[in-house]
């Protein structure tokens, strides 16, 4: 059974649903946990209940938050995406670094498809577990933000966050 936690952030609410491992297998910024399980693959998702302890993640998002840029590196996550190219490209996102944001047309070149720029833009706009798997982090050719399923005033605040936090936090 999976278990969800909503946890007040600086830009919001944020849930996590994780899995009885503790891997994140869905997150956003809402207080909805059906609009999460909707993103979750069919042969993953499972009913979520309310837990005050979702394990290790509360933490890392916490020190995310509070600077740490590297802390969401240690989360786990369980993505499925019934195709090889979005799995491939979800791993490849979880590799770009806080505050060096990429262009749809670099992160398709970074997974493997220089020219498949539509399906990099795909992989970033069905990524179920925002934030762990950071499709906040690739822009258009122009630098502009793009879209962002959780709004772009949060996605400006993540992007933002990134490029300000002090870099004697990382690790």
């Amino acid at each position: 059974m999976l278990k969800y936690r909503t946890l007040e952030t600086t830009t919001g609410p944020f849930t996590v649903v994780v899995s009885d491992t503790g891997a994140v297998r869905a997150a956003g910024f809402t207080t909805e946990v059906g609009e999460l399980t909707e993103l979750i693959h069919p042969s993953l998702r499972e009913p979520a209940t309310r837990a005050d302890d979702v394990g290790p993640v509360t933490g890392h998002v916490r020190s995310y938050f509070d600077g740490d840029r590297a802390a969401l590196d240690a989360v786990v996550v369980e993505q499925h995406s019934g195709g090889d190219y979005l799995r491939h490209a979800w791993q490849v996102m979880r590799e770009i670094k806080p505050g060096s944001p990429v262009t749809y047309s670099e992160f398709a070149r970074l997974s493997g498809r220089p020219a498949a720029i539509r399906a990099a833009a795909t992989a970033c706009a069905r990524n179920p577990v925002a934030l762990f798997t950071p499709c906040h982090r690739v822009l258009r050719l122009d630098g502009s933000l793009g879209g962002y399923r959780w709004g772009l005033p949060v996605k400006h605040f993540l992007l933002d966050h990134e490029a300000s936090a002090d870099p004697g936090v990382l690790r």
